[in-house]
């Protein structure tokens, strides 16, 4: 009896959840559609080919029907078969106004999320999309699972220098040698004009390849202090072999940055912060923020991090980079935005087997700094 009940309350939904979609579709006024979602249509619902009210209410460039059906709890991130969200969709007809509208929804969503589970508690992550470059529970999507993992440095089918883990029977890449060019801009943005041109104090949290430490090592002034927090134990044994130990003002902390947050806070004054870690979803990100006005030396000193967040799709990149700014500027660090374009790294196979972290065709590279009052 309760199986039928069961039975029957999934088909009133479905048959609801296909009349609302198609009642959008059709172009039916909006006092139509509002019925329709009053009498239990639900908004969650999506149809053989992924459609949700949203993507519908997007198709048919209707900003008004867009804010009711958002106002009405409709899933701002909901993606179709085809991978697009109602902002995706939005953007493909050129319409502004209704993807700003489901990108504030997204916002909105996750600052609540992010009030409702605050950052001094451990937790899940609030979203699969919050995930600095992964979504899984492999090496990939944890942290412990990462370090005990095994790493491979090799050269792929184009030559290009990789650092890869196996995650299921996947190989992801930690870092990858396209990722230069960002690296260069980044350390540009952080170090030219700087105002203290000299003796700069360095913080780096992740190694990886080493390419951003070593770009900061080639300096006209190399740092005069440059701490490098790196836990994995086969980058460990990578830097030694090439020497990182021996550098001149190279101090490297063998543990995860939360084991190290003490120590580094008791050296504080850097100039210059960087951070991109692996396996780390945006909840240890923020976490780090929290501490950035201790570490950071004052106004003139800078930070950025490798701003993967959501970065496989467009409207996910938009809502975590404004998501990533609102968070710092909680912590009083003002955040200016450069668009490093991709498109020539976009044009070569740069991923070979390894999964795709990155599919935009520009970064967007945060630099922050301390508010002046």
């Amino acid at each position: 009896m309760e199986e039928s009940e069961s039975e029957e309350t999934v088909h009133i939904l479905t048959t609801l959840g296909e009349h609302l979609i198609d009642s959008i579709l059709r172009d039916e006024p909006i006092d139509a559609i509002k019925r329709v979602v009053a009498e239990g249509a639900p908004l969650w619902y999506q149809n053989s080919e992924g459609l949700s009210a949203l993507h519908a209410a997007a198709y048919a460039q209707d900003i008004d029907l867009v804010h009711f059906l958002i106002a009405e709890g409709a899933i701002w991130n909901a993606v179709d078969n085809m991978k697009n969200t109602a902002g995706d969709i939005a953007l493909s007809f050129g319409n502004e106004e209704i993807y700003t509208a489901v990108r504030n929804a997204g916002i909105r969503a996750e600052m609540l999320l992010a009030v409702l589970s605050p950052v001094s508690e451990p937790e899940e992550p609030s979203s699969e999309f919050m995930v600095i470059r992964s979504e899984d529970d492999t090496a990939a999507g944890s942290t412990d699972a990462f370090l005990a993992s095994k790493l491979k440095f090799v050269k792929d089918e184009n030559g290009q220098e990789i650092c890869v883990v196996k995650a299921g029977d996947d190989e992801i890449g930690v870092m990858m040698a396209w990722e230069t060019g960002i690296m260069e801009e980044t350390v540009k943005a952080l170090c030219e004009a700087h105002p203290k041109a000299e003796g700069l104090k360095v913080l780096n949290i992740g190694f990886g390849l080493g390419i951003i430490d070593t770009l900061f090592q080639s300096l006209p002034n190399p740092p005069a202090t440059h701490i490098i927090v790196e836990p994995h134990p086969d980058v460990l044994q990578r830097m030694k072999e090439h020497g990182w130990y021996q550098k001149p003002g190279v101090k490297i902390l063998e543990c995860k940055w939360q084991d190290s947050i003490e120590e580094l806070l008791a050296v504080g004054g850097f100039d210059v912060i960087y951070t991109d870690t692996f396996s780390e979803d945006y909840h240890a990100l923020r976490g780090f923020f929290e501490h950035l006005p201790d570490l950071l030396a004052g106004p003139e000193s800078r930070f950025s991090f490798f701003n993967g967040l959501g970065a496989t799709n467009l409207l996910f990149y938009d809502v975590y980079s404004h998501l990533a700014e609102l968070h710092l500027s909680d912590v009083g660090v003002d955040v200016q935005w450069k668009d490093v374009n991709l498109s020539n790294e976009r044009d070569v196979d740069r991923w070979g087997k390894t999964r795709e972290y990155f599919r935009m065709p520009l970064y967007r590279l945060p630099v922050g700094s301390m508010a002046r009052f």
